[in-house]
This record gives structure tokens, sequence and C-alpha cells, in this order.
């Protein structure tokens, strides 16, 4: 028993504290998805969301934290408990996204690892076998180090985690998993390659046969069937290949004119998911970057999912002359965690990414 404690406490402690780490190195998208919880859709908890971002942070820093007290064998009865109402917590979450199909990924291993609702759902069905192997069997926990060294371990631990999140918040995720990482060419990632799987799909045709409804399943050939048809339904049985990107738009007056912007020599984005989520400082830095940029022989362009009415309101007020265009919210939030945002691309790759707050480190 002591062999398969000690087991389950490194898979348990490895597991929370890698988890909280790539969540705590993009805290934002972690707080989008708490956003989509909190949706009317979901969980009905609204007057959260305007909280979400403190509490994905402090969410993230007590899984991390937990996972290292497991490891060096500190407190272990507060220590498994935590464990215990977490991962029941977050099992409960897994399986209502799962079998009611509302959340399409948990951001259990944020962008690092996507799982499918279902596969977060089993994994922490396994998390819960092996923290109630160490729920039941605390004693088997044994310390490493001296005891005098685990509050200290800890402290640290604690404010290393927010000195993390705040440099992260304050610039940009340290590692970016995302689709649109430097060095991605946008254009390259949004094609299906020749040969790529397609989607399977049942077609459900219902006919009138005799006076009884029947129904016929093809993979998409109309049945020859001897009756009345009433109507068809499909269901998909195998997803098709999905390139890397696939929401990204850059419309104006009902034209999407990605093509000719990815062809640009030079092109620098200034991209703000919501206009009115922007913070001031950040639209105040952007006049002299815009301006600079031009200098240097770059086409400016902006992005956002705001009105128009909104968009000549910022251009006003800021004194920019910036031609905006409109793109899918969720696809800017992924592009960067930040509001506003630059992005500086050659021939559609990403050249380079800053939030505002290192607006002046742009090179050109």
């Amino acid at each position: 028993m002591k062999i398969l404690v000690e087991v389950s406490r490194w898979i348990v402690g490895l597991l929370f504290i890698f988890s909280g780490f790539v969540k705590l190195n993009d805290p934002i998208g972690f707080s989008f998805k708490l956003e989509e919880y909190f949706s009317p859709s979901v969980l009905d908890l609204e007057f959260l969301a305007p909280f979400a971002l403190i509490i994905a942070i402090l969410v993230v820093v007590f899984e991390l934290v937990l996972g290292i007290m497991l490891l060096i064998g500190y407190l272990p009865k507060f220590t498994t408990w935590a464990l215990l109402l977490m991962v029941i917590f977050f099992g409960f979450l897994t399986f209502y996204s799962a079998y009611y199909n509302k959340v399409t990924d948990c951001g259990c291993f944020g962008d690092a690892i996507p799982l499918t609702p279902w596969q977060s759902f089993y994994k922490d069905m396994i998390l819960l076998g092996l923290i109630l192997i160490l729920f039941f069997n605390q004693k088997y926990i044994t310390p490493y180090f001296a005891r005098a060294s685990h509050r200290w371990i800890v402290f640290l631990s604690f404010m290393l985690c927010f000195i993390f999140a705040y440099y992260v918040l304050m610039h940009l995720p340290v590692f970016d998993f995302r689709a649109y990482k430097k060095g991605t060419n946008i254009s390259q990632a949004m094609t299906v390659p020749q040969g790529a799987p397609e989607a399977v799909y049942d077609y459900n045709w219902k006919f009138l046969v005799n006076g009884e409804e029947e129904i016929f399943t093809t993979r998409g050939a109309y049945p020859n069937v001897d009756g009345e048809f009433i109507e068809v339904e499909t269901e998909l049985v195998q997803k098709g290949y999905e390139p890397p990107i696939h929401d990204f738009s850059i419309e104006k007056d009902g034209e999407n004119h990605i093509s000719s912007l990815l062809a640009e020599d030079k092109l620098l984005m200034v991209v703000a998911y919501s206009l009115r989520r922007s913070e001031n400082p950040g639209l105040q830095k952007l006049d002299a970057v815009i301006e600079r940029a031009r200098n240097n022989g770059y086409r400016v362009i902006g992005l956002s999912a705001s009105g128009e009415e909104l968009k000549e309101q910022i251009n006003e007020k800021f004194g920019f002359e910036l031609d905006w265009y409109f793109s899918d919210e969720t696809a800017l939030k992924t592009i960067i965690r930040s509001n506003p945002g630059l992005v500086k691309l050659h021939k559609g790759t990403i050249v380079e990414k800053l939030h505002w707050n290192d607006a002046e480190k742009l090179q050109f």
C-alpha cells in the first residue's frame, strides 16, 4: 500500500502542478473559459463574470501550490481534503459540460493539451481514484525535507506564482500554445491539405411506408424506398480534418479582405476584441506606434468585434486615423491576450506579438 500511495502521490502532485502552471501561464485564457461556464446557457452565474480573472488566478495558484504541498508532505489531512473537494467539483463541471454538450473544451490544461469534455471527465475520474487512495491512507504520506522548511516552501511557491501571474498579465504568456503563435503563417494554417480526412455523416431518411413511418440510414445517397418522403436528419459520425485556424476573417462592408491583407509585405494589426473593454492607457499608447509604423512603410489596420459607431468614437477620442475591420471576438481573444494588442505580420506570417505595455519595443 505504501508504494501505491507514493506512486499516486507523485502522479497527482505533478499533474496538479503541470495543470496549474499551464493555466497560470495564460490566466486571461482561463478567465475566458470561466466566463463561458458562468454564461446563462451553462451555469447561469453571470454575476461572477466580472470577477472571472481574479477567480482564475486564485484557482490556478491554489491548484499549483496544492500539488507542491502534496509532494513535500505538508499538512496531508488538509491537502487531501482540498484535493478531493477540488476534483469532485471539477468532475461535476466536466460531466455537466460533456453530458449537456455545453463547453467543448474545459481548459484543464489550457491550450497546451486540448481535451474534449468526456476526456476531461474521464481524467477527473482517474484523478478521483488516485486521490481517494491518498485520502484513506494519509499516514503513508511522509514528509520530504525538514518540517520547518515546509511553510517557507509553500509561502515562496505562492509568492512566485503571483509574481509570474502579474508578469504574464502585464506582458503576454511566456509559452504560447495557441494556433496564432509567433512564426505561424496564417494562410497556411487555414489551409486544408489535399487528401485530408473529410467529415462523415449518417443521413437518416424518414419515409411513410404502408401507413407507418420508417427511417433508412445512408451515408448521403438518396435511398431507394417505395414510400412517401417526410424529412431527413444528419448525424456526425466522424469529424473531418479541421485546420488549426478555421474561424478567422478580416471583414469590411460585408467583404472578407483576408487574402489581400495577408499578402501585404508589411502589416501591423491593432487587435482589440472589445473596444468597450479596452484599457485606456493602452489606447493612448497606440497613436505613436501607428505613426512610427507608417513612417516605416507599414500598412496599419484595426481589428475588433465592436460596432462601427464605437470604432469611429475611438478614432475621434484618441486621434487615430485607423482603418477598422471586423473579426470574430473569439478569434481575436485567441490571437493575443491583450486588449489592445499589436501583431506584426510579413506576408501572412506572424513576426511579432506585443502587449500594449510593450508597444515601445515594437521593432520595424
